[in-house]
């Protein structure tokens, strides 16, 4: 099972969602670099569950404990790691799956794959895991702080609601100021009365998470196999329940002409800059110092609270019956993870340029 994520800043996540406790091991974090703890706790406090009313009602405080690579309040360069223990647990709530295959859950895949599976909330497949994320993008985090470099995720969709504005009409900083993780007031309330009218019709309902990363140094990624965009979209297709990723212009950008969408440079205030930014910061694999922006795609929450049909383990027909507690609407809690994802993704990126340049 590959649980490794990085090249040289490299995270390993461990624990099941029922288990004792989750969990990862950072290695390749610079000596010396001054470690906020209560940022990461910031940041678990806003993937955590039960914050709300349209979120899951699992109630865990993901408190932190870091056991190794830290001393007097800095990385001391070896592996650091931080442990995450489970408190709220209900395993008895997926007894009745124990020998049924969920429709649209890894229950099926991981038999196939491994022969064994832990039925308790999806085990290693659970979103649970994402705190570990979460975690480490904050240390990340303020390796890149050191570069001005700034991490903005935000909720721009919700079922067939879309916020239309782009970010640069907006104040990102308004996300965190509602439930839902929008930083247009009106449209947050609008997303707000959806996801809380889809979760009394007992469904799900899935979303889209825009992301803005400012002041990123030029020449980050690299030109072949590992681009920065392919890196970031490996980053993103790994969080539970995305489905699909685009940046700069996306899948929009096919409908215009090469004299249209051809980002054209400029030398502005002395710095090389480009009149549009169709490209979303990143050319060739390498950032050119733009923004980098992307758009990443959740499908709906897989466990419903109603009845569906499928099969057990024998093949044979079995009624599924939703219980337990889940999202109705992933996207208000995956903002910190995408950004967590963000943020690893280019300390990577970071390091292995300081390599080169030596």
């Amino acid at each position: 099972m590959r649980n490794t994520f990085g090249h040289l800043f490299k995270i390993t996540t461990f624990g099941e969602s029922h288990g004792k406790a989750i969990g990862v091991i950072i290695d390749g974090c610079p000596a010396g670099l001054d470690i906020d703890e209560d940022f990461i706790q910031s940041e678990l406090d806003r993937r955590k569950p039960g914050q709300s009313k349209i979120t899951t009602q699992r109630k865990e405080e993901d408190k932190f404990e870091i056991v190794s690579g830290i001393f007097e309040g800095k990385s001391t360069g070896t592996p650091l790691t931080i442990i995450i223990r489970n408190q709220d647990q209900r395993s008895k709530d997926y007894s009745h799956i124990a020998e049924k295959f969920r429709p649209s859950h890894a229950d099926y895949t991981y038999q196939q794959k491994y022969d064994i599976r832990d039925y308790r909330g999806g085990g290693r497949s659970s979103a649970r895991e994402t705190a570990a994320r979460v975690a480490s993008g904050a240390v990340a985090k303020m390796l890149l702080k050191n570069l001005d470099v700034e991490i903005n995720a935000y909720v721009s969709q919700v079922g067939p609601m879309k916020l239309e504005k782009s970010y640069h009409e907006l104040d990102l900083q308004n996300a965190e100021n509602n439930i839902v993780r929008c930083p247009d007031d009106e449209m947050a309330e609008k997303m707000i009365e959806f996801i809380d009218e889809t979760r009394k019709n007992r469904d799900t309902v899935g979303g889209v998470v825009t992301c803005v990363i400012k002041n990123t140094p030029a020449g980050l990624g690299e030109p072949v196999f590992d681009k920065l965009h392919a890196d970031l979209g490996k980053a993103m297709l790994s969080i539970n329940a995305v489905k699909g990723f685009e940046y700069g212009s996306g899948f929009e950008g096919v409908s215009m002409y090469g004299s249209e969408h051809n980002d054209l440079f400029e030398i502005h205030d002395g710095k090389v800059k480009t009149k549009t930014n169709f490209s979303g910061g990143i050319q060739g694999g390498i950032s050119n110092g733009e923004d980098i922006y992307f758009r990443v795609a959740f499908k709906p929450v897989a466990t419903i609270m109603m009845d569906q049909e499928s099969i057990d383990k024998s093949g044979e027909k079995a009624t599924v019956s939703g219980k337990g507690r889940h999202d109705p609407c992933v996207v208000p809690r995956a903002v910190p993870i995408v950004e967590a994802m963000a943020a690893l993704v280019l300390a990577d990126f970071y390091l292995i340029n300081q390599s080169v340049k030596l």
